[in-house]
């Protein structure tokens, strides 16, 4: 689409919203309802289209990407009309006779702009919390899965006018148009370098972003941890979708005294989960193009190769691999790896590990594994990141009840249920000021008595 028709489809979309068309509740969920009940039904495409796309088997499709989004749909139908209702406030005794109150508000047009890690799933629950929240939506998923893209588009269609929810496909060129339009609100998914466009170019209209990025998340595992639960949970959270996961543990950092014994068991899971042949395996995955599979090959270092490594390059595959005695010097430690690479560093105690995690860019995720609750409060506290888990990677996005979203370079701003639709909402703030009484201290001419009545109005 050019950016002739662009701009119109912009134009469409606020006359769209400025009709009040969104504002009705109701309307809102039967429009949810509408989408849920077409997900359902189009769950066999967005599998096909996933599996063509990223490789991905029906299992994890459904774990990750489609049940995820029937579970995000699901909770704003539930609690849209509760989210959208008037809060109201305590007055102050200065404002009598007074109501004051929060009245939730959609910001207008918005623009959803997707990554392909998880195309579907990164595509539908911001635009599910907009909707949700009562505004019309551009969504622009991302040119490396077209093939998702592709039902994206059949899907929604099949649900909404394009004056409510519309879909963009292309590449750059629609981007960079996209970008030059006025939205009243963008939300983006991607990486750092991109984000800093998207916040480059919102900046020209004072547009508010919310920025989804990523970062080097890091894994602590001390000397308290259950080793074996420890491995099996890593494994699962690293080599997810081949570690192309923007909450995937990026790196380990392990005590010393039970490195040994941590890698040991990372290997034993590995083929315990993936076989000893994974490039055979038909539920693991592959990378997304060959630009990204030649990035992350030359990732690997002979030298420190522990497991894995072997490679299909026809089909873009990477052996689930680990790296060990790695240090911040090497190759892996000075990008975000997003694919399936486990550098292992070790630490003398965590108090070391802390210190590695705050010198370097506040990541997107943390995980801890320990038995020390004590542990557990400090690092919690001592280190900045967007979210995580102890004892466990990555399932702490897996709920609408708590929000998700990064911190500093990892990214601003959160979503998911609640979260979600205050991210879409600007709450105004309203005092309903009573007629059949107007106190007079505030009014000039000032006299010594209303300086007093204010004084004590207002200590």
């Amino acid at each position: 689409m050019d950016e002739q028709h662009i701009s119109a489809l912009v134009e469409r979309q606020r006359a769209c919203f400025l009709s009040g068309a969104t504002l009705d509740v109701e309307g809102r969920i039967a429009a949810l309802n509408r989408l849920r009940a077409a997900i359902v039904a189009h769950e066999q495409e967005i599998n096909a289209a996933l599996k063509a796309d990223l490789g991905k088997s029906a299992s994890e499709s459904y774990m990750c990407e489609v049940g995820m989004t029937l579970s995000e749909v699901s909770y704003m139908i539930t609690h849209t009309r509760r989210f959208a209702r008037e809060k109201t406030r305590w007055t102050p005794l200065a404002q009598f006779c007074s109501r004051s109150y929060v009245k939730p508000s959609p910001y207008g047009v918005v623009l959803v702009m997707s990554p392909w890690n998880y195309p579907f799933m990164l595509s539908m629950e911001p635009l599910i919390d907009a909707v949700a929240a009562g505004n019309t939506v551009i969504l622009k998923p991302s040119a490396y899965s077209p093939h998702v893209s592709e039902v994206l588009q059949t899907l929604l269609q099949e649900c909404f006018t394009e004056e409510f929810v519309a879909v963009i496909t292309g590449g750059r060129a629609e981007n960079q148009s996209l970008l030059r339009q006025k939205f009243d609100y963008i939300f983006f998914t991607g990486s750092q370098a991109v984000g800093r466009e998207v916040m480059r170019s919102a900046s020209e209209h004072l547009t508010p972003v919310t920025l989804e990025l990523g970062g080097k998340s890091p894994c602590i595992v001390d000397r308290t941890a259950n080793l074996t639960l420890a491995a099996r949970r890593i494994v699962f959270g690293k080599y997810l979708n081949c570690g192309q996961t923007c909450v995937a543990p990026d790196y380990v950092l392990v005590e010393e005294r039970v490195h040994d014994r941590l890698l040991e068991a990372i290997r034993e899971e590995i083929v315990r989960q993936f076989g000893e042949q994974p490039l055979l395996n038909a539920d693991y995955g592959r990378i997304i193009n060959e630009k990204h599979f030649q990035r992350l090959c030359g990732l690997v270092d002979p030298q420190k190769l522990v497991h894995g490594g072997m490679t299909d390059p026809p089909a873009c595959c990477i052996e689930p691999t680990v790296l060990d005695r790695v240090t911040w010097d090497d190759p892996v430690m000075q990008q975000e790896i997003f694919g399936p690479i486990l550098p292992i560093l070790t630490v003398s105690d965590v108090t070391e590990a802390i210190q590695v995690v705050n010198s370097h860019p506040k990541p997107l995720a943390l995980y801890l594994f320990t038995s020390d609750r004590p542990l557990v409060k400090y690092l919690t506290s001592a280190c900045s990141f967007g979210g995580g888990c102890v004892n466990d990677t990555i399932i702490h996005l897996a709920t609408p009840r708590m929000g998700f979203g990064g911190v500093g370079e990892s990214g601003m701003g959160a979503y998911h249920g609640k979260t979600g639709f205050d991210t879409f909402t600007h709450h105004k703030s309203i005092v309903d000021k009573k007629t059949w009484i107007d106190l007079p201290m505030r009014y000039q001419p000032y006299r010594p008595i209303y300086d007093r009545l204010v004084r004590m109005f207002l200590h």
